[in-house]
């Protein structure tokens, strides 16, 4: 797979948004930054949810039961293969390979089924909690002992999303599907679509239930219940594992803020993969951005890169989606470009993937004074199989009538396009992004409309 960061839909050339899909799109060779929170299964109006929630927290209560009846190495084997579902591709690995817990921190987790009292008479309702029981048990544990325990639900919900979106599927045996009738992992062979680099199943996880940081977390139980309710001013404040020491011998005081959590749920909202930066913020990017000088004085053409980089990606957002910024040198320049995922969106879209097989677009950033030939033929030796022969360069004026020429004649002689937006095309798809009555996109595609009109027929 050639593009950058490629997904399992570009793969298959399959044009879906991020936007329009209920599932979070895998990345080929890297995991989604994100986690399943169970607490979003509680609080789900839905009874699928939260019989799910329920399937997970009986389903790991039954592990400290065992644990706490003498049968602490079945507890314990089972809880290692829980720690780990290499499937859903979720948290911040670069190998898109995890690793299970080890016996001695299994043993520690489920030790305190039985050195907690209220835990060894009701089991947990939210095992998140752990977190400030347990060091090294942290959300990555959280999301795959969840997602272990539901995985015949999330083989069925990407069966189910697959045959709607025409992703390609694959016979494959699943080595750890949770069985809740017989309390056991076991075998299972299915259909599911497959990772074409590592030859690994793929499971698909519904966006509703992701979040960066779970609900409950150590980080907001100190700074936010911790700190003001139980610390005592002028005591130093105790250092992770103390705290970690304390919560374990007053679990009642983490029940409390667990209950408070409870009571704030309708606060508790999924994390989408991609944020839009406000109006607000946009409004003051697209300010600075026309205020900078060209040139590199006082590290503006950095500032004008960082600026247009976050305002880019809100401005096409969901029409294109953000792939990744990367520097490249060439000829001893260093350059920055913008990629973006050409989702086949719109008609213009289609027509930029269906004319110069486009399925990313490239743009780079110029914060020069005057675009020039060497500009266009920079970009014009990176657009290759990987991107298409489509690109834009961003800079700050409109280019002279020489360089326009210029890719006119790129676009007659080799069916390549170059297109050129200065301040005043950022300034109108600014505009029109705070407006909401059009997409910033069709600014673009007026480029675009211009730029053909002028080529030969």
């Amino acid at each position: 797979m050639s593009i950058i960061r490629p997904r399992l839909n570009d793969f298959f050339n399959i044009p879906i948004t991020q936007e329009e899909v209920d599932f979070a799109i895998p990345f080929i060779d890297e995991d989604i930054p994100l986690y399943v929170d169970p607490f979003l299964m509680w609080k789900s109006p839905s009874l699928q949810d939260t019989s799910l929630h329920l399937l997970i927290t009986n389903s790991f209560n039954h592990i400290g039961h065992l644990f706490n009846k003498g049968k602490e190495k079945e507890a314990i084997e089972l809880l290692i293969r829980t720690s780990e579902c290499d499937e859903v591709g979720l948290g911040n690995s670069k190998t898109k390979k995890g690793k299970r817990i080890g016996e001695k921190l299994s043993a520690k987790i489920l030790n305190q089924f039985n050195s907690i009292p209220q835990i060894q008479k009701n089991g947990f309702v939210h095992f998140e909690e752990l977190q400030l029981l347990v060091e090294n048990f942290s959300k990555d544990r959280v999301s795959d002992i969840s997602c272990n325990f539901i995985q015949s639900f999330l083989v069925d919900f990407t069966i189910e999303q697959c045959e709607k979106y025409g992703i390609p599927i694959e016979k494959v045996t699943l080595n750890n599907i949770y069985n809740p009738k017989k309390l056991e992992f076991g075998k299972e062979e299915t259909h599911l679509p497959i990772n074409p680099i590592t030859k690994e199943p793929i499971l698909f996880t519904p966006k509703r239930w992701l979040k960066h940081i779970p609900w409950i977390n150590p980080d907001d139980y100190f700074k936010n219940y911790y700190v003001n309710n139980i610390h005592n001013k002028g005591d130093e404040f105790p250092d992770r594992i103390k705290l970690l020491n304390f919560n374990r011998h007053n679990y009642d005081i983490v029940k409390a803020y667990t209950a408070i959590k409870e009571k704030q749920s309708e606060d508790c909202k999924n994390d989408p993969l991609f944020n839009q930066i406000p109006i607000t913020s946009a409004k003051r990017k697209i300010s600075t951005i026309t205020k900078l000088p060209t040139g590199k004085t006082d590290n503006a053409d950095r500032k004008f890169e960082d600026n247009t980089c976050q305002l880019l990606a809100s401005l096409l957002y969901p029409h294109l989606d953000f792939a990744q910024e990367q520097s490249r040198t060439d000829s001893g320049v260093l350059i920055r470009d913008l990629i973006f995922y050409n989702n086949t969106s719109t008609d213009f879209l289609k027509e930029i993937y269906n004319d110069y097989d486009s399925k990313q677009i490239v743009f780079e950033l110029k914060n020069v004074a005057e675009v020039s030939r060497e500009h266009i033929f920079q970009l014009n030796r990176y657009l290759n199989d990987q991107f298409g022969r489509f690109g834009i360069i961003i800079t700050r004026k409109p280019p002279p009538k020489k360089v326009f020429k210029n890719t006119i004649d790129l676009w007659s002689g080799q069916r390549r396009c170059i297109l050129i937006l200065d301040d005043s095309d950022l300034k109108l798809m600014t505009q029109v992004f705070i407006s909401k009555q059009r997409n910033p996109i069709e600014v673009i595609k007026k480029k675009y409309i211009e730029f053909i009109r002028a080529c030969p027929s």
